[in-house]
């Protein structure tokens, strides 16, 4: 159980990254990223699903959860960059990912830039994003009031987590992260150079992730597959737990390519 009890900190230069594991010791690692404003408790409702013999790597995020902010620029490189400090410290040679919305995102840019990542898996999760897309307003409109009005428990939950921490000025460092259309931000037709198996997942409903832009994705990644995901929007890891966890589940298992037909 991911339950912010039992895991430890990394200390970087400027900030603490905290992390849990769980799972067999001597399993193939799968490292999951969760989504923005979340914390690693966002994967409770597939975590079941996930076979006892990986090894879970959970993650809070820079900001998120019980790791500090630190004093440089929340953005999708930063988080990557964490990440792969992590890796480093653990001693991962080759491993999984599994990212859902902004950790999907972070996973994309990692495995773009890894070719020792297995298996990827991504729900709800853009890659690519300009001012001309509709969920760019949307992005760009958050508050930490507008937050609260949609999860009432988010700041509660957030400062018995991080009592030393801001919510409101992680709300706002993160509506810069997803608004960042620079080299810094979405990993865009970087994508395209990813080489594992990997599998797309959004929600019917996901109202960030349009259904062309998950085709598109799976159009350029050699090999991948996609899975639209019913009755669920963007949190299909929460709204249809069954669903996505047994997707996840059996890819895990048995990660591999899609060979085109000829």
């Amino acid at each position: 159980m991911l339950d912010h009890q039992s895991g430890a900190f990394l200390d970087l230069d400027d900030a603490r990254i905290y992390y849990e594991m769980a799972g067999s010791p001597h399993g193939h690692p799968v490292i999951l990223l969760h989504g923005g404003l979340g914390s690693l408790e966002d994967f409770h409702p597939i975590t079941g699903l996930i076979p006892d013999s990986f090894q879970v790597v959970a993650i809070d995020m820079r900001g998120h959860g019980r790791s500090t902010l630190g004093t440089k620029p929340l953005t999708y490189q930063q988080h990557q960059a964490d990440i792969q400090s992590l890796i480093r410290h653990l001693n991962l040679k080759e491993y999984s990912l599994l990212g859902f919305s902004d950790g999907g995102i972070v996973a994309y840019r990692l495995a773009a830039a890894n070719n020792v990542v297995c298996a990827l898996v991504t729900i709800g999760a853009q890659w690519r994003l300009s001012t001309q897309d509709p969920s760019f307003e949307i992005l760009d409109g958050v508050t930490a009031a507008a937050w609260t009005a949609m999860f009432p428990d988010a700041p509660q939950k957030y400062g018995a987590l991080n009592p030393q921490g801001s919510f409101n000025g992680l709300v706002k460092s993160c509506v810069n992260l997803w608004t960042d259309l620079g080299t810094t931000g979405y990993p865009q037709d970087s994508i395209s150079s990813i080489d594992c198996p990997t599998l797309i997942l959004r929600g019917d409903g996901d109202f960030l992730l349009s259904l062309e832009e998950a085709a598109e994705a799976q159009a350029m990644i050699s090999g991948s597959s996609f899975g639209n995901i019913p009755f669920a929007g963007h949190a299909a890891i929460e709204e249809a737990p069954e669903i996505t966890g047994e997707i996840v589940r059996r890819f895990l298992l048995n990660p591999r390519k899609v060979q085109a037909e000829a």
